[in-house]
């Protein structure tokens, strides 16, 4: 188990992130928030009704098991699952893009777009070069 190449790099680091992300939405989700450009509102505050802590606690961990995913296909060298998250991340990229256009989500939310942009390109440039 180890990482080979560009692709499994590119993998393994958006791993790592998500994993992190991940940990630290489950323990500290008004963080994620605060990252992402929503407002924070302390949880004694909170609507009986405001799933938010809830939804965000849900992601996280959503989060937190896709890292170890990429971690895993990374170090098996799993080029399939590579190849197959290039368009989805890709797909990410826009919805993600036009919610903040749209302004459903803050501007700052536009990181995770650019995120999961950046890192289908990374790891689709890899993945051609490592084919020829």
């Amino acid at each position: 188990m180890k990482i080979r190449d560009a692709s499994g790099w590119t993998m393994f680091i958006f791993g790592v992130l998500a994993f992190l992300l991940g940990v630290i939405g489950i323990f500290r989700p008004e963080i994620l928030l605060s990252i992402l450009g929503f407002e924070v509102v302390e949880r004694a505050a909170r609507a009986s009704s405001d799933y938010t802590i809830t939804y965000m606690t849900a992601a996280s961990m959503a989060s937190l098991n896709m890292g170890v995913y990429y971690i895993l296909a990374a170090l098996n060298d799993v080029k399939i699952f590579y190849r197959w998250t290039v368009p989805f991340r890709g797909l990410t990229f826009i919805v993600f893009t036009t919610i903040v256009l749209l302004g459903i989500a803050p501007i700052k939310f536009v990181g995770v777009a650019l995120w999961e942009g950046i890192g289908a390109l990374a790891t689709g440039i890899a993945l051609r070069k490592e084919k020829k």
